[in-house]
């Protein structure tokens, strides 16, 4: 069992990691409305991009680093990989959110505010709110996310109502997780290793709108299925383990 807490902090130094693939439709709008006098430094994981959503978020002021390997983990892994040093780990929260503009950006203050208050050191932004736009999240998406979340209050005994992708976590517990998964897995294996380890973790609830431009895991036949499959195998295989 891990032996961090939540504890109250003062200013905090804020990273955000924009995973993103093709995303030059979208990820300036994402970049203009992070609140920026809150954020040390935004770097953006490029898993692959073929059109100018590099040039776009450089220009947007973000790092840019690529990914060799295809995947939202391993672009999230590879803008990680880019962060410095960690000065005071236990005053440092990492944020991750979507570069499609699905997310509300500006919710970036909520997100983080449990955290600060020493109420939590893992908050995942729950999209299951009014202010979730209709049709937004796909109907296979929204089953997806109530097994998932079913399975680990089953399991762990902690309760979620979302896996999305927005969320924040202090860089001390983030970096005791030792995140791997490469792909579809990624949100639902920092859910279930902060459950094995104890953090303490809460659900702040965020907007959510139609993606710009098209998923590409749940707007598919293929990529829900695979999605669906990692995901799972993530809570099972790891409960498996437990035994």
């Amino acid at each position: 069992m891990s032996n961090l807490r939540a504890a109250a902090i003062g200013e905090p130094k804020i990273f955000v990691v924009l995973p993103a693939l093709d995303e030059e439709a979208s990820i300036g709008l994402v970049l203009a409305d992070l609140p920026r006098a809150h954020v040390a430094e935004i770097i953006v994981g490029d898993n692959g991009s073929t059109d100018r959503t590099s040039e776009i978020a450089r220009a947007g002021g973000a790092t840019v680093v690529h990914a060799s390997q295809r995947g939202y983990g391993s672009a999230c892994l590879a803008a990680l990989a880019a962060l410095p040093p960690p000065e005071r780990a236990q005053e440092e929260i990492i944020v991750f959110l979507d570069a499609d503009y699905s997310d509300h950006p500006g919710d970036l203050t909520d997100l983080v505010a449990p955290i600060i208050a020493g109420e939590a050191v893992l908050v995942i932004g729950t999209r299951m709110n009014p202010r979730c736009e209709p049709g937004a999240l796909l109907p296979q998406a929204r089953f997806g996310n109530w097994l998932a979340t079913t399975l680990i209050e089953r399991i762990y005994g902690v309760r979620y109502t979302d896996l999305g992708p927005f969320r924040a976590i202090r860089r001390d517990a983030f970096d005791a997780l030792e995140m791997e998964d490469p792909d579809f897995g990624w949100t639902v294996e920092m859910q279930v290793k902060g459950a094995e380890q104890g953090l303490q973790s809460t659900e702040v609830p965020v907007g959510y709108r139609r993606r710009v431009g098209r998923s590409k895991i749940t707007g598919t036949m293929r990529g829900t299925i695979l999605a669906g499959k990692k995901i799972l195998g993530v809570i099972l295989g790891r409960s498996i383990r437990r035994l």
